[in-house]
């Protein structure tokens, strides 16, 4: 029986991947370290702001120490909600999907961007009351696929709505990238995959492949368990 829904963020209920590849590139470009929307698709996305600036460093042989980590990553949150200060717009059936759960299942973000970014974007959409549980990667040290992030959610879903029955598997995810869905099945849940931001046939491990959340409703997730 489905006792939870988990939600990723970018790429699931608002697509701020662009706004996130031109806040690094604000940072990324003065350093010479700066690359393009097709290699960000490629290589970084799915990563945390920490990976994505190790992995930037990294690929061009260059070092960075955890404090000069910490001033690159405060810089890309200043000019990140710099960026979306002029407004976001939600994927299609997001905002109504998590208004048909609002209030009938616990709730949960399960992401790789910083609490930061997440927490405007709600605001913007009227959604900041909606989740019991929000994990970022504020609260665990490696990106996904690492399965940490999803385990940590369900811990802390559970917590939050005792006697709910919140387990691995009473809970779905929808997730639109690889590493996001290895990192849920890995937790042991099951998984709704979006074509947000990879073809379908990438999304493989899947309980069911959409094009957009107006596909979903409550009643067709609770199906998939």
């Amino acid at each position: 029986m489905l006792a939870g829904v988990i939600f990723d963020f970018d790429g699931v209920i608002v697509d701020t991947e662009p706004l996130h590849h031109r806040a690094f590139q604000e940072i990324l470009e003065p350093l010479g370290l700066g690359y393009g929307w097709d290699r960000y698709v490629a290589d970084y996305l799915g990563f945390d702001d920490r990976d994505a600036f190790r992995e930037a460093f990294r690929s061009r042989g260059r070092p960075l120490d955890d404090a000069e980590l910490g001033a690159l990553i405060h810089r890309k949150g200043v000019a990140f909600l710099e960026i979306i200060a002029a407004g976001v717009t939600p994927y299609p059936g997001a905002v109504e999907l998590i208004r048909g759960i609002e209030g009938r299942l616990p709730l949960a973000i399960c992401s790789g961007a910083l609490r930061s970014d997440i927490l405007p974007v709600l605001e913007q959409f009227g959604l900041e009351a909606a989740f019991d549980i929000i994990v970022t990667a504020d609260d665990v040290p490696t990106s996904k696929p690492d399965p940490a992030c999803y385990r940590m959610t369900v811990e802390r879903l559970s917590a939050a709505s005792p006697g709910r029955g919140i387990e691995p598997g009473t809970c779905i995810v929808i997730e639109d990238t690889p590493g996001g869905i290895a990192a849920a099945r890995g937790a042991g849940l099951a998984v709704v995959g979006v074509t947000t931001s990879y073809p379908a046939e990438r999304l493989a491990g899947t309980s069911r492949i959409v094009a957009s959340l107006t596909e979903l409703s409550l009643e067709e997730l609770a199906l998939l368990l």
